[in-house]
């Protein structure tokens, strides 16, 4: 019993050490042939947004909307991959028939 707990408590460490990786994480994307760009954190948060000024002086908003959206989505959409790919191998680290 004893050393079922003490693997339990390792695994939670585990856990909390790839959950945190995975927060502090940035995943960038970018849209318009790059002159729009996203980053967000490893758990989707959006952290930085760079638009290119001359997209800006270009008085196409809806456009300049259209390209945020896009990159921010992408950006997302990686970091749920990565937060993926980091559980998953978290999960073969359980002992059977704890990871399903």
């Amino acid at each position: 019993m004893k050393n079922f707990m003490r693997e339990a408590q390792r695994l939670q460490a585990e856990l909390a050490e790839r959950q945190k990786k995975i927060a502090e994480a940035r995943v960038e994307a970018s849209s318009g042939g790059g002159v729009v760009r996203a980053v967000v954190s490893g758990t989707g948060d959006l952290v930085e947004l760079v638009i290119s000024p001359e997209v800006l002086g270009s008085g196409e908003a809806e456009m300049v909307a259209d390209l945020v959206v896009a990159a921010v989505q992408e950006a997302q959409r990686k970091a749920r991959e990565l937060a993926q790919a980091a559980m998953a191998e978290f999960t073969r680290l359980l002992p059977p028939g704890m990871g399903s």
